[in-house]
């Protein structure tokens, strides 16, 4: 059995470094190649050390890749002057600069970290791909105990508050409510003014006091009638539905900038309107034309909508229900006289036939009900002229 001196002894001379002087000029294998180029320059009469990559292999171990390596990190600290000779291959001239060294290491106390030395193990840390250095932890105060601060007065108060922005926010539509609450809570804590608070303090609505009725506005986010129909009449004389009509024209009015533009380009279109609606009775025109933008007209209401659909489809109007258990039609001779005396208006039909929703509502009602009288020619509703299953009229 071989003993441990012996052993070593096939290795040669060992090449060693001092950890402390690593960490200062860029790596143990910086550290190797400088300590190596030391001992050589102090057995060379002018201290220019030239020896080949290979000879240094041998010496120390380094790859020609880690001696490169160790030459760019000593070079940049001004610790070595290192150039290759030229057509002899892999032969180095090198020179160690002991001044630049002490200038590294010297007066810094060792308890003390200095910021070259941060600099320096910070830079041997990220650039030493053979000796990875350990990550530093990071280390976050929380605050115990956190607990929101503002104006109000106790907990229950600030739930109160809480309570009242989600069922507001849920109003309004607001994608995510309690996001949103947090967020005016939280600006709360640091300062921020919210008029929601003083709402709530005062007992008011949440939002009463940031509804502003602008100038074009009958109340806040209700324009004047006119206003509205003049842009969806705009709309839909591009090609629009009516119902998208109606949608972009209220979304414009509710833009401050944009509805302010419109508004003042509609004041001037009412103004010359009616100078020239002045002009016309001086000229003697008793009732000058206006556009029906500009003409009072009953709102559209979900009642209103309700009573003409059942004028129109005659559901309740035309044809009342009849009671259960009550006698057929063909043994009740009344139904004929009550038929007839709810015919619909010819002129009540085609302004609805005209709409696009009740164009086929009255369609079928008139193919159903050939004791009105009325059929339709050409995309108008007419009267007959014969009495129904009798032979047209030679």
């Amino acid at each position: 059995m071989m003993r441990s001196p012996t052993f070593w002894h096939y290795f040669g001379s060992a090449a060693t470094y001092y950890p402390q002087l690593a960490s200062a000029i860029g790596g143990v294998v910086a550290s190797v190649l400088y300590l190596e180029l030391c001992r050589r320059q102090s057995q060379e009469p002018n201290g220019m050390v030239v020896v080949t990559t290979e000879t240094l292999r041998t010496a120390t171990g380094l790859t020609p890749r880690e001696q490169e390596y160790a030459r760019l990190q000593l070079t940049q600290r001004e610790l070595l002057v290192a150039r290759p000779l030229q057509g002899s291959g892999d032969l180095w001239e090198y020179a160690p600069n002991f001044e630049a060294l002490e200038g590294v290491l010297g007066n810094v106390p060792s308890s003390v970290e200095s910021p070259l030395r941060a600099a320096t193990s910070a830079t041997t840390a990220t650039s030493d791909p053979h000796f990875p250095a350990r990550g530093r932890q990071r280390t976050v105060s929380v605050t115990p105990d956190y607990r929101f601060s503002g104006p109000w007065e106790s907990q229950e108060q600030l739930e109160a508050f809480q309570r009242a922005l989600l069922d507001y926010a849920v109003q309004q539509g607001i994608s995510r409510p309690s996001g949103w609450t947090f967020a005016v809570v939280d600006g709360m804590t640091k300062g921020l003014i919210s008029p929601f608070w003083d709402e709530f303090v005062a007992g008011e609505p949440l939002g009463a006091s940031q509804q502003i009725a602008r100038e074009w506005e009958v109340e806040s986010g209700v324009p004047y009638p006119a206003f509205e129909e003049e842009r969806v009449r705009y709309f839909t004389a591009k090609g629009e539905p009516l119902e998208s009509a109606l949608a972009r024209a209220r979304s414009e009015l509710r833009d401050p900038v944009r509805g302010r533009d419109l508004w003042d380009g509609f004041l001037r279109k009412c103004d010359r309107l009616a100078d020239e609606a002045l002009s016309a009775r001086s000229r003697g025109v008793s009732t000058p034309y206006l556009p029906p933008s500009f003409t009072d007209r009953a709102p559209v209401t979900k009642a209103s909508v309700m009573a003409k659909l059942a004028a129109a489809n005659g559901a309740s109007a035309l044809e009342p229900t009849e009671p259960a258990g009550s006698p057929p039609a063909a043994i009740a001779p009344s139904n004929a006289a009550a038929h007839s005396a709810h015919v619909p208006d010819l002129e009540t039909l085609r302004a609805t036939y005209r709409q696009p929703m009740g164009k086929t509502m009255v369609a079928r009602q008139i193919a159903a009900h050939p004791e009105w009288g009325y059929h339709i020619v050409e995309g108008t509703i007419v009267e007959r002229r014969h009495s129904p299953g009798s032979d047209p009229p030679s």
